[in-house]
């Protein structure tokens, strides 16, 4: 992903389209937080298990990419369930529910087409209620996350797609948005402009 001069937003960016056909139930900011906070806990359980699958299989890169992954949805979760909080003070974020995974390859593709459902159809619904409702916070939280969930799809295929041609590059996590980076060619974060120095490398 290329840094523009300015933070991409809702406002200034063309891919925020929802999906023809949208599988998204969409409810109140509110209610569409918890269920991405809810999605994102199981999205985060299963790169977890995909981790452990891969490592054991001998993919240690992929295993390092399951892994940035699933803490960049730790990421997400904590900034949606902080808004959820402001209205619900006593809300409790879901337990992670136990995950399991096939064959690695077929886990990459399990994650790309998870995360292209979610920055394709879950996010720019979720966005489109929120700036109806005036969530101007909400609107961060989601744009951030839709942007971030776009990379890790991009990342998954390029990972399926050289399986076999492993190369030794790290992962560099965001700790803002849960952009993630493969290798050190890069400043700061082009989602939430954060600097290369506070990103965490796999």
């Amino acid at each position: 992903m290329k840094v523009r001069a300015v933070v991409p937003t809702a406002d200034n960016s063309t891919n925020f389209n929802i999906a023809h056909e949208s599988e998204t139930v969409v409810g109140t900011t509110l209610d569409n937080l918890k269920a991405a906070v809810t999605g994102e806990t199981g999205a985060s359980a299963k790169y977890k298990a995909f981790a452990k699958i891969a490592r054991e299989a001998g993919y240690d890169q992929i295993a390092r990419q399951f892994e940035a992954t699933s803490e960049a949805e730790q990421i997400h979760i904590a900034m949606e369930t902080k808004l959820i909080q402001k209205v619900e003070p006593d809300f409790v974020r879901p337990e992670a529910p136990e995950m399991s995974g096939v064959e690695t390859d077929l886990n990459l593709i399990a994650g790309a087409l998870g995360e292209m459902y979610e920055t394709s159809d879950m996010y720019p619904a979720f966005i489109a209620k929120a700036i109806e409702e005036g969530e101007t916070e909400a609107v961060q939280a989601f744009t951030r996350a839709k942007l971030a969930e776009a990379v890790h799809a991009e990342l998954y295929l390029d990972a399926y797609n050289n399986i076999d041609a492993p190369d030794d590059q790290a992962y560099y996590l965001c700790p803002v948005c849960g952009y993630i980076h493969k290798g050190d060619d890069f400043e700061k974060c082009p989602i939430c402009f954060a600097q290369k120095s506070a990103f965490k490398k796999f």
